[in-house]
C-alpha cells in the first residue's frame, strides 16, 4: 500500500489553495475547478471543495469543522521560514522541536 495524500475540504477552495501555495512555495495543480493538489517531494496535499464530499459519502467531511489534523512541514532553515511566514499566517507557537528525532539522534 502506498500513501497517496492528505485531503482538506474547503469552503473557499481558492483561498485555501492560495494559502498552501504561499506556505509551500509550490504551485497547485488544478485537476478540476473543485479540486487541486500541491505535490512536494515528500507528500501530496489534496484540496477539495465542499462539492466533492458526496464523492466519498454525504456528510463525511465538513469544511472548517475538523480540528484533528496537524499538518507539519520539514524545512532546511527554520529561522528563514519563520521570518518569511510570521507576518503572513497565524502561528500556533514559535518554532521548536516537539519530538525527539526518530533516528535517536539529538536534534
Amino acid at each position: 500500500m502506498k500513501f497517496a495524500s492528505t485531503r482538506l475540504i474547503a469552503g473557499d477552495i481558492k483561498a485555501v489553495v492560495g494559502f498552501y501555495e504561499m506556505v509551500t512555495g509550490q504551485s497547485a495543480e488544478w485537476l478540476a475547478p473543485v479540486f487541486a493538489e500541491i505535490i512536494t517531494p515528500s507528500a501530496a496535499l489534496a484540496i477539495g471543495s465542499v462539492e466533492t464530499v458526496p464523492l466519498f459519502k454525504e456528510g463525511s467531511a465538513e469544511a472548517g469543522a475538523n480540528r484533528t489534523a496537524i499538518i507539519e512541514f520539514m524545512v532546511d532553515d527554520v529561522d528563514a521560514e519563520y521570518a518569511r511566514l510570521k507576518d503572513k499566517v497565524e502561528l500556533v507557537h514559535e518554532p521548536k522541536c516537539l519530538v525527539p528525532a526518530f533516528d535517536g539522534s539529538d536534534r
